[in-house]
């Protein structure tokens, strides 16, 4: 499993198997208050710790699209690519809380090519966000991205 690279790959240096660990971060109270003001999800479950003693989790958990933007970021890098276009995010599944204080990190698999001409191609990626301490996958799913061909550099 290759870890984060300074220079950008091409489409034609990847192939279906590939796998790469990114850095960690760790998520804290701050950045979920931060991910709250800027989208407006002012969600008891993310803020209000009186509430979330009552709920399955017990205290307050980080959006689950704080996870998937850290997937978006941390798996960017991890490897980092010349990437046209994110295209989509094809299914994502929240597995488990994020809780203020953990530590993740992304583990990125190639698990689709497909030429689309001179120019570019569609990588297909399977993207986990890993809990550092106990391994746990907490979010997954499958991102589609369109990166340059190889061919481009020649022509730069």
């Amino acid at each position: 499993m290759a870890n984060y690279l300074d220079e950008p790959r091409w489409f034609d240096q990847v192939e279906i198997g590939d796998t790469w660990r990114s850095q960690s971060r760790t998520v804290t109270e701050t950045d979920v208050v931060n991910f709250a003001t800027l989208t407006g999800d002012f969600n008891p479950l993310h803020v209000n710790h009186n509430y979330c003693r009552s709920t399955p989790f017990g205290r307050p958990i980080a959006h689950g699209l704080l996870g998937l933007s850290l997937v978006a970021g941390l798996g960017s890098n991890s490897p980092l690519m010349h990437t046209t276009a994110f295209m989509r995010v094809v299914e994502w599944k929240f597995l488990h809380p994020i809780y203020f204080g953990d530590t993740v990190h992304v583990v990125t698999e190639v698990v689709d090519k497909q030429s689309g001409g001179k120019k570019h191609g569609l990588v297909v990626w399977l993207r986990q966000l890993v809990n550092d301490e106990n391994g746990i996958v907490v979010q997954q799913g499958t991102f589609e991205t369109l990166v340059k061909r190889l061919n481009l550099k020649a022509a730069a």
